[in-house]
């Protein structure tokens, strides 16, 4: 088969690998019929990931099908149309049993194309099938259930639930990239008062106004406390969102919350941003950090079969999967492709 393989920073090939095979009992085998390109690849690109070694397929979101199970596999068959989500899951550790499968120690966790071969490939082998695929309903697109793998989950669990959401919060979500967008789509479903979104990017604060914000600030032409401040009296936002990974939109959120406020930060840091507590512990701020564990994807499943989100205005550009490096080069330089979410699916 053909896959999109590691080869050291700023290096990856489209190439022909060994099919994947049934390893364990609770293995499946999928084919990929759609896949997509994460900010986390981005990162691993970056050499911001040293777990990732070179040789190793990257991905690590897809719909697909079935084609193979593990002989201790019962409730998932070969021809199947599932999700693979982002987060594997043994199912039977103590993480796993507390719902925080991102944390498991039974061999699960974020391990698609980080420590075992990823999605972006003709086929994918999915450890633990049963509690790490989810079935695709009836009725919904691949376009509709591919960003249920990832950044919908990563959203709404690490920055919307973390950050305790209450109807009529003010929240100030920094990075209206795709998981900015998520958080601004899941935030909705707290009715907050105001949802204010900061970027740099024309194009994403456009995109953001579309998904459901009140309020845009593009900070190289405003002071986003001096707009936050506007709307609530000086106080600042109930919560801020860091959805970018860089230290400085870290630091910039700590300084837009009000005093009891929270701070969920969401993205992927590569470098070490500083934490002023000589300034904020007085301010009683909650600072809380994550890595997704996809215990809501269900219910976020069910909310987009029931049409209450509408997820396919995130796909912008789409591919087939033979053309990774076009998708690649249109996603890196999302500000100016506009690019959201790339889908990439198969030729036949």
């Amino acid at each position: 088969m053909k896959a999109l393989v590691f080869k050291g920073p700023g290096k990856y090939v489209w190439e022909d690998v060994a099919d994947p095979v049934v390893i364990e009992p609770t293995d499946a085998i999928v084919r990929v019929d759609a896949v997509t390109i994460c900010g986390t690849d981005l990162h691993i690109l970056k050499g911001d990931v040293p777990a990732v070694t070179d040789g190793r397929i990257l991905g690590h979101e897809a719909v697909g099908t079935v084609t193979a199970v593990g002989a201790g596999v019962r409730r998932i068959a070969p021809g199947d149309r599932v999700l693979v989500s982002c987060v594997s899951a043994c199912g039977r550790c103590r993480y796993c049993r507390d719902g925080s499968y991102g944390q498991c120690i039974g061999g699960g966790g974020w391990i698609l194309g980080h420590r075992i071969d990823g999605t972006q490939a003709e086929f994918v082998r999915v450890p633990f099938a049963e509690t790490s695929l989810y079935p695709v309903p009836d009725g919904v697109t691949d376009d509709q259930m591919i960003v249920l793998a990832d950044i919908l989950p990563t959203a709404y669990e690490v920055g919307v639930l973390n950050g305790a959401v209450r109807p009529a919060d003010v929240v100030a979500i920094i990075g209206a990239g795709p998981i900015g967008l998520a958080a601004i789509m899941t935030t909705r479903l707290f009715s907050p008062s105001r949802i204010v979104a900061i970027d740099m990017a024309d194009s994403r604060l456009e995109a953001a106004a579309t998904f459901g914000a009140d309020i845009v600030v593009n900070p190289t032409r405003e002071d986003p406390r001096a707009v936050i401040d506007s709307i609530t009296g000086g106080l600042g936002a109930d919560v801020a969102m860091e959805a970018v990974g860089l230290p400085q939109t870290f630091e910039q959120a700590i300084t837009l919350v009000r005093a009891g406020g929270h701070v969920a930060n969401i993205g992927v840091h590569g470098a070490p941003a500083t934490l002023h507590l000589e300034d904020i512990w007085i301010k009683n701020l909650t600072i809380t950090t994550g890595l997704v564990d996809t215990f809501s994807t269900p219910t976020l499943i069910s909310l987009v079969a029931g049409g209450k989100l509408d997820t396919t205005s995130m796909i912008t550009h789409r591919f087939h999967l033979d053309e990774f490096e076009r998708a690649y080069d249109v996603f890196s330089r999302a500000g100016e492709t506009g690019a959201l979410k790339v889908l990439l699916t198969a030729t036949t």
